[in-house]
């Protein structure tokens, strides 16, 4: 193996178009419906314009076709709804529900149908469905295209919901979406999209396992939890904590529901102090979820509470200044340690 084999190194958004791809190749069921996502309709010369707004899907529609890649009229409940169907019917459907905020139109075909119908049949039908949607601040893209609204879906029982973080775990938790036989959301931060890690992406199908978090650096004064694009924002603030002399552990979160309870509690366990990281709105948000669980089954660990860093309890500006300081950033998070730590 030569080095640039053994240092593949993608974007993000070719990490999930191979994912894709490679599972299009792998499982005739597999199919990809949305708006945008093969370009142009029926209209051969609009053919593949877009790969929806991402860019996530370019290039599939003309090596698979538009059987299997699906532009779909612009409404949420009818694309999803028919998503639903298609994987209680024997399809391994992946739909672009372009961002998150356009949950609220197709809300009863998510929370009612999709999570509930292998209950409510006894076992009898799976769902093996994968909803894949943008989420984040960071891009001015006004209040309706920017929203981080993953901690609703960890609500329902039924759903499972993962955040990639670099391209190794986007790839490997978009296959595993597809693979999996209950509905998965898939939440891709715009932030990361275009972005490249040093993280080796291999060119073979893997799956990253659902369920399960990663501890991205050891440390032993402080652990810094990071969701997505804050995972970033926490090794950030790692850095720059340790050179001022503290041991920083970081912990990727990967999943949310099931979320990794017992390396939470872990990692707190061995440090004492935790900073949760996350970009949803405060209220009822995973940070809070996390604090919780912490509060009540770590407690007489703690040498000093929980701090969260969320966004603020606000809709995300257009300005540009303004959505820069509406985010959670490197320098918040190093002042909420730096308060628990000292």
């Amino acid at each position: 193996m030569t080095q640039a084999e053994a240092t593949r190194q993608i974007s993000f958004i070719q990490a999930v178009n191979e994912a894709l791809r490679q599972e299009l190749e792998r499982d005739p069921s597999v199919i990809v419906m949305g708006e945008d996502i093969a370009g142009g309709g029926e209209r051969e010369d609009f053919q593949d314009a877009w790969g929806g707004p991402m860019r996530l899907t370019k290039g599939l529609v003309n090596d698979f076709g538009r059987n299997r890649i699906r532009d779909t009229p612009i409404s949420e409940a009818g694309f999803v709804g028919a998503g639903v169907g298609a994987a209680a019917s024997g399809l391994r459907p992946v739909v672009d529900l372009m961002y998150v905020s356009f949950y609220g139109v197709c809300a009863d075909q998510i929370t009612n149908n999709a999570a509930k119908m292998h209950y409510m049949f006894g076992g009898k039908v799976t769902v093996p469905l994968t909803i894949m949607t943008g989420i984040g601040a960071g891009t001015n893209s006004a209040a309706q295209h920017s929203e981080t609204l993953y901690s609703i879906f960890t609500h329902f029982p039924g759903l499972k919901c993962v955040v990639p973080s670099n391209p190794y775990n986007a790839k490997g938790l978009m296959t595993a979406a597809i693979r999996d036989d209950d509905p998965v959301i898939v939440f891709n931060n715009r932030q990361l999209m275009g972005l490249r890690f040093d993280d080796h992406v291999p060119e073979d199908p893997y799956t990253v396992e659902i369920g399960k978090s990663e501890i991205k650096q050891e440390g032993n004064d402080i652990t810094l939890i990071g969701i997505g694009f804050t995972t970033r924002v926490c090794m950030e603030a790692a850095e720059e904590l340790e050179e001022q002399g503290y041991s920083v552990e970081v912990l990727d979160l990967l999943s949310l529901s099931p979320m990794d309870d017992d390396a939470i509690l872990s990692s707190v366990q061995k440090t004492r102090k935790v900073v949760i990281v996350d970009e949803d709105y405060p209220r009822c948000s995973i940070a809070a979820d996390i604090s919780a669980l912490v509060a009540e089954q770590a407690f007489d660990y703690l040498d000093a509470p929980p701090r969260r860093v969320n966004a603020p309890h606000a809709s995300v500006p257009y300005s540009r200044p303004l959505e820069a300081l509406y985010v959670p950033n490197k320098e918040k998070v190093v002042e909420a340690a730096l308060e628990i730590i000292d």
